[in-house]
């Protein structure tokens, strides 16, 4: 009997020895440990980002991720995904701020209602970075995702209502831009943590 209960022991600490590895290895694979591995850098992160997008300018993620401020403070994937999250709600809020100004000082009715249309569209777009900003906060990576592809519609939306129109003459075409590159870099980040 004590030979069946030594062995019982050991098939114990066997069986917790390996649920212990099993957990760790799970944990390994986890968006949990991807949130707490930091890059080792910006450029690190940009890198991954526009590796895994084809859409993501590195020069232009490392250059804009560096100007901000904020960024010194980011620790982790995490926090430089919900930075670039940010800093595309604030280009969004910035652009819908110009289409306001310009929808009141243009003079053509139809100039105005494509004004319009795209102040619909950039404000919509702002709400749901915001959403996303949440879900990434909360580690809900996958809806923050389909948020920021959503989101970031918006400026080739925005300038499909100009289509006609020469490009000199399209107002928000360089507002649209600056907004679609960040959303971009901001779903490349959120990718490498989803």
């Amino acid at each position: 009997m004590m030979h069946r209960q030594g062995s019982s022991k050991h098939q114990t600490t066997t069986m917790a020895a390996l649920a212990i590895a099993a957990v760790l290895l799970l944990l390994q694979a986890s968006p949990l440990t991807a949130m707490a591995t930091p890059p080792s850098s910006i450029e690190d992160a940009c890198r991954g980002a526009a590796e895994r997008h084809p859409g993501i300018s590195y020069a232009h993620c490392v250059s804009s991720l560096s100007a901000d401020a904020r960024a010194r403070d980011a620790a982790d994937l995490h926090a430089l995904a919900a930075l670039a999250t940010r800093i595309s709600i604030e280009h969004a809020t910035t652009t819908l701020s110009k289409l306001d100004g310009m929808n009141e000082a243009e003079p053509s009715p139809r100039a105005r209602a494509r004004l319009a249309h795209c102040l619909d569209l950039y404000g919509a777009a702002a709400d749901v970075l915001r959403d996303a900003l949440d879900n990434i906060r909360a580690g809900v990576y996958g809806r923050a995702l389909e948020q920021i592809a959503a989101a970031g519609g918006a400026a080739e939306k925005c300038e499909d209502v100009w289509k006609g129109e020469e490009k000199a003459k399209v107002p928000v075409a360089r507002h649209d831009r600056e907004y679609g590159r960040m959303a971009v870099v901001a779903l490349g980040l959120t990718s490498g943590i989803a």
